[in-house]
């Protein structure tokens, strides 16, 4: 069986924690395995690393950066093949550039294009464990990229695919996805099986245990997700593709996010052409809008409300500054302490009393919602941040998560 298998950087937090990573490998390596490891660097390095970046200049370049952190991941992946090779397993680390692993230039946020799995391949039938760098990939001009935070979960999904690995195994600080935040929701419960469409959307709506470009990379090539714990034998979350029994729950998970901020545009000229050239250049800079919400007024004219990620938000409102004259908007607002509650769950798609309950809940406990967004599984509310917590704790109990899920009826 081939395994392909991601640590990250609290699982290789310490020279004890790497060992005992090795001897994690050596287990799977005794009992016939190949086996390839996607690492993150140790934890706390790549912030270490963005720090002196911005205590040395204020507006580091993205491509210098980029060359910075992506170090992180080749200390740990290194210092993990030795602690193998000092074992008795034969093991050699390889960098993104070293497959390759080639990504388009958007630096810091770069998208993976396409994986090489000759150099891989060689090196299993080599009986190698492979020790990939995550994280970071090349351009076609040999530039080093990063994939973002996370980005070493996209790295290990996308190799199992090239690879057609039989299973991809996330190991974390946590031991599988929860029906909550277990430290927001004392009760919440760890799910055994999720479909791809719901880790998605819980993975989009801020639940922090895989990274979504990673679900995504799993759900297309429909490679089976195992998340888990690296500190511990027990079984955590499968995620696969979608059954019978996953529909017949109404709500799989309640999750949060608390890194939104919301921008308005008031007297925005209410024709076509102008939300082109005001999203336009947000996507070219990397920036991704969640929810949008648009309403027109009498005079012509029409209010916009946004969110962006909060490490976004001065350089969103930047760019919509600089096009305000241009376009003619009358008045640009933006908060930043908001947050985004949302539940998830495949049996939504049959049982039309969701939303109505989860604003119920909501108006009891007090707490306004600003915005609302939804898809075929999933509802989501912007509330003032202040109320997260609540609102997270409420709709968990008002949908049973703590008991048995709820069902259709």
């Amino acid at each position: 069986m081939l395994v392909v298998q991601k640590y990250g950087g609290t699982s290789v937090g310490d020279l004890e924690r790497i060992r005992n990573v090795a001897r994690r490998i050596a287990k799977y390596r005794d009992e016939g395995h190949d086996v390839v490891v996607v690492v993150s660097a140790m934890a706390g390095e790549t912030d270490r690393l963005l720090q002196l970046a911005h205590e040395l200049v204020e507006e580091p370049s993205p491509r210098e950066l980029d060359m910075l952190v992506a170090t992180g991941e080749q200390v740990s992946s290194s210092l993990l093949a030795m602690a193998l090779n000092a074992m008795g397993y034969p093991a050699k680390a390889l960098l993104a550039f070293q497959i390759p692993i080639k990504t388009d230039e958007l630096f810091g946020k770069a998208r993976i294009r396409d994986i090489a799995t000759e150099r891989m391949r060689e090196e299993l039938k080599k009986g190698h464990v492979l020790i990939i760098a995550g994280f970071q990939g090349i351009t076609e001009n040999g530039d080093i990229t990063t994939l973002g935070r996370g980005g070493s979960d996209t790295t290990a999904v996308a190799i199992a695919a090239a690879l057609g690995a039989d299973v991809c195994e996330i190991f974390t600080d946590v031991d599988g996805v929860y029906t909550a935040d277990p430290r927001i929701v004392p009760k919440a419960r760890k799910i055994a099986k999720i479909s791809y469409d719901e880790m998605l959307e819980l993975a989009s709506m801020g639940a922090k245990v895989l990274e979504i470009r990673s679900v995504e990379f799993a759900k297309i090539y429909k490679v089976p997700v195992h998340v888990r714990s690296s500190f511990s034998d027990e079984p955590g979350t499968m995620v696969v593709e979608e059954d019978e029994s996953m529909e017949k729950v109404l709500v799989s998970g309640v999750t949060y996010n608390r890194n939104e901020a919301r921008i308005s545009l008031y007297g925005v000229p209410d024709k076509p052409g102008v939300a082109a050239k005001i999203f336009g250049p947000i996507a070219e800079a990397g920036i991704v809008v969640d929810m949008i919400i648009q309403t027109g007024r009498p005079d012509g004219r029409a209010d916009m409300t946004f969110t962006v990620p909060k490490t976004d938000y001065k350089n969103t409102l930047r760019l919509v500054e600089k096009l305000s004259s241009e376009i003619g908007i009358e008045k640009i607002e933006g908060a930043e302490d908001i947050a985004k509650v949302s539940i998830v769950g495949a049996g939504m798609r049959a049982h039309p009393g969701v939303a109505a309950k989860m604003f119920n809940v909501l108006a009891n406990h007090g707490i306004n919602i600003h915005m609302i967004s939804t898809s075929e599984i999933k509802i989501s509310c912007v509330i003032d941040e202040k109320y997260t917590e609540l609102a997270v704790r409420a709709l968990h109990e008002a949908f049973g998560l703590d008991r048995e899920p709820e069902q259709e009826g």
